[in-house]
């Protein structure tokens, strides 16, 4: 059990590895193109009243739409060599949008919308194509078919395979479970602001821009339009503490990060400044158990003490990049701070403590 669990930490580090540059490159362009920006409808940056602006945004975008493939391909790759990377990349690619992409197919309801697995989808996709492709490697063939096999019969039985368990396994909970809690926020309202700014902050970050983080944020966003901007507020404040928090753990905490974990950091800096919390994944797809505990509680502080301080957001987006349309500015820089902090040393504080209890590791 140990060795498979290690082996499973090894997989997810190499699909962690090969996905890094992607965020990178799409956070530091759509950064770019943001920060630039003119402002737009209700004040939010607008990069397509500048083309140049709008090129490079659709670049970034283009880069960070390869995260999940990537990810999922990989650790495909790490499970199950090179005859499992078709399949865990078209797995990846289901995880940004499955219904969108099966609308056609008479096999999902197209009336549940859009549905992102996000990155724990990517996870479980990568996994998931790894183990069946081992699985179809070691069946008995005629030898006549085992040179076909690694490139015609493998990617195509295991890509169906792996298409079929996302629509039919993994796509229905999720877009049932979105639902749900979306019919649960509706009905917590604003009766009870500190427990209704913490579950927000506890959704933005779970899944960092997977199905739980939308729920949320689109409640936010819908109520905005009904003239409530607290919502938006708090779900501000807990968008960028993810990256953030990350990010300023591998500064003030350098010797228990790699080189390239601190990259991904200053990175994730930069990502959590203009509100993307998919920063943070890098370090979450690496360390689920110990990460995502880590950057739920910080979130849950940020949104939690937006909340109480009265802050609105008259923009469906968060971040420091929209201090302008806040209201209650210091209250709204006060909560990513705290968030940030309580995130940076709370995973910090754990990866000292599997440090001190493993000195021949102190990798995460």
């Amino acid at each position: 059990m140990l060795e498979w669990l290690k082996n499973l930490r090894q997989h997810l580090l190499t699909g962690v590895s090969y996905a890094i540059p992607f965020v990178a490159c799409g956070g530091i362009l759509i950064a770019a193109a943001l920060a630039f920006a003119p402002p737009g409808e209700s004040n939010a940056p607008d990069p397509s009243k500048v083309p140049i602006l709008q090129f490079i945004l659709t670049v970034g975008v283009a880069s960070f739409n390869l995260l999940l493939p990537i990810l999922s391909m990989y650790i495909a790759y790490s499970v199950a060599g090179r005859p499992g990377l078709v399949a865990g990349a078209i797995g990846g690619v289901l995880c940004n949008d499955l219904n969108g992409l099966f609308a056609g197919a008479h096999l999902v309801d197209p009336d549940r919308g859009a549905i992102p697995l996000g990155f724990l989808g990517a996870l479980l996709s990568g996994l998931f194509a790894g183990y069946i492709v081992e699985l179809i490697k070691r069946l008995p063939m005629h030898r006549l078919i085992k040179p076909i096999m690694p490139i015609l019969i493998i990617p195509v039985v295991s890509s169906l395979a792996v298409a079929l368990a996302m629509v039919l396994v993994i796509g229905p909970p999720i877009a049932d479970l979105m639902g749900w809690l979306t019919e649960q926020l509706e009905l917590m309202g604003t009766g009870n602001q500190v427990l209704l700014g913490a579950v927000l902050g506890a959704m933005i970050a779970f899944d960092m821009g997977g199905p739980v983080n939308k729920v949320a944020f689109f409640f936010g966003a819908a109520m905005i339009k009904e003239g409530n901007y607290q919502v938006m507020g708090a779900c501000a404040a807990a968008i960028c503490t993810p990256p953030l928090g990350m990010g300023l753990a591998t500064v003030i905490g350098r010797k228990l990060w790699t080189s390239e974990q601190r990259e991904s950091g200053y990175a994730a800096l930069g990502m959590g400044m203009i509100g993307i919390t998919e920063g943070a994944i890098p370090f979450a797809a690496a360390d689920p158990l110990r990460v995502i505990p880590c950057i739920m509680f910080g979130s849950v502080v940020a949104s939690t003490i937006a909340m109480l301080g009265g802050v609105g957001n008259h923009a469906p987006h968060g971040g420091p990049i929209v201090l302008p349309v806040i209201d209650n500015k210091v209250m709204y820089v006060v909560a990513i701070a705290a968030g940030t902090i309580v995130t940076a040393l709370a995973i910090n504080m754990l990866k000292t403590k599997v440090a001190e209890s493993q000195p021949e590791d102190s990798g995460p």
